[in-house]
């Protein structure tokens, strides 16, 4: 059983995904070189509300026309403690070239948020002087320079062995998902070093991304990649630091919610959910990928055991069965669940009622 126990915590302690640049790869080698895998993902497709159905997924789709409103952020932005709107005093559209020295106020709280170079801090705690609190492991590991620093230069290579299909193949499942409300706005959340936030923007098919984390070193990671990418679209993202179960946006106010491989890693998926429903619109679409220990593994009389004790010494969580998660959405208000496997592998959708 501790070999089980270590192999799924070198595969799935990542709460984000990442891919290893091109660029780097000339000075940083991978841990690893991943096989050639034809991933076939399971022919099952459940959906609590619709019948079965295949979900095909466009390689290149129709390019997405919309109108963006320069104001689009500061419509969505809140206060983390009372979620009422900002007043803020920078120019109208607030995104990655205008966040430097811009501030947020609460006319409620009373209270200012202040961004850096790199990233808007939205936590609650945003601007303490002695107050200091720390999350579970689970969470607090991805806040050091280390991992932060190898999230896109190897670790997320040992992914393939628990399914994960890659980003591209995960990239394209998403957008099948996403695109009733394609054109809108989109959070990901847990973006890690921000290798989904930044291929939702440079697709093209949402007007803002929200690249969401709450360690500072993965929003970093993520800025330096962005600043050396020639030609990315700066004015379309925003990095903002915030608690998954106290996200900085008003109410009904996202289209989208896009998770990557973090739902695991929430010290409460409960109350991460039901923050996601609430800020999303009605109709609004949330995506994530975890994985699921079901087949021989549920046989096993101790693992709801093992869970627990995961869950209280380490701060993450292991999900059973896909209707572990189906009643986690509907729970927090989310309708039209449904899900594609790969192995442990699986990626869920649910869905706003309208």
């Amino acid at each position: 059983m501790a070999g089980v126990i270590a192999r799924f915590s070198s595969v799935f302690v990542p709460g984000q995904l990442g891919e290893p640049r091109d660029f780097r790869d000339r000075f940083f080698k991978p841990w690893f070189s991943p096989p050639t895998v034809n991933f076939v993902f399971a022919a099952k497709l459940r959906a609590s509300s619709t019948p079965a159905a295949v979900v095909v997924v466009e390689t290149k789709p129709d390019p997405i026309s919309f109108e963006k409103e320069d104001s689009i952020s500061k419509n969505i932005l809140a206060c983390p403690i009372c979620y009422q709107p900002f007043t803020w005093n920078g120019d109208l559209g607030l995104s990655l070239e205008s966040m430097p020295g811009s501030s947020l106020h609460c006319s409620s709280c009373k209270k200012a948020y202040f961004s850096n170079e790199t990233h808007l801090d939205l936590t609650v705690a945003s601007g303490a002087k002695e107050y200091d609190e720390s999350m579970p492991p689970a969470t607090e590991i991805f806040r050091t320079p280390l991992v932060s620093f190898l999230y896109e230069r190897g670790w997320r290579q040992n992914f393939i062995w628990g399914g994960f299909p890659g980003v591209e193949k995960e990239f394209e499942l998403a957008k099948g998902y996403f695109k009733p409300v394609l054109g809108g706005t989109i959070v990901d959340a847990s973006c890690g070093s921000g290798l989904f936030s930044r291929t939702f923007a440079k697709s093209g098919l949402f007007s803002l991304v929200v690249a969401l984390d709450f360690s500072e070193n993965m929003l970093r990671q993520c800025y330096d990649f962005i600043k050396e990418e020639e030609g990315f679209p700066r004015e379309n993202v925003l990095l903002v630091r915030a608690d998954i179960s106290r996200l900085p946006f008003a109410s009904s106010s996202v289209d989208a919610v896009h998770a990557g491989a973090a739902l695991h890693c929430w010290p409460s998926p409960s109350l991460a959910v039901a923050e996601i429903s609430r800020v999303l619109r009605p109709g609004g679409v949330f995506v994530a990928t975890t994985y699921i220990l079901d087949g021989p593994y549920s046989m096993l009389p101790f693992l709801r055991t093992l869970r627990q004790n995961m869950m209280r010494v380490g701060g993450s969580h292991i999900f059973l069965s896909e209707r572990e998660l189906e009643d986690l959405c509907t729970a927090c208000g989310l309708c039209g669940f449904t899900c594609v496997r790969n192995g442990r592998f699986v990626m869920i959708s649910a869905t706003k009622p309208s």
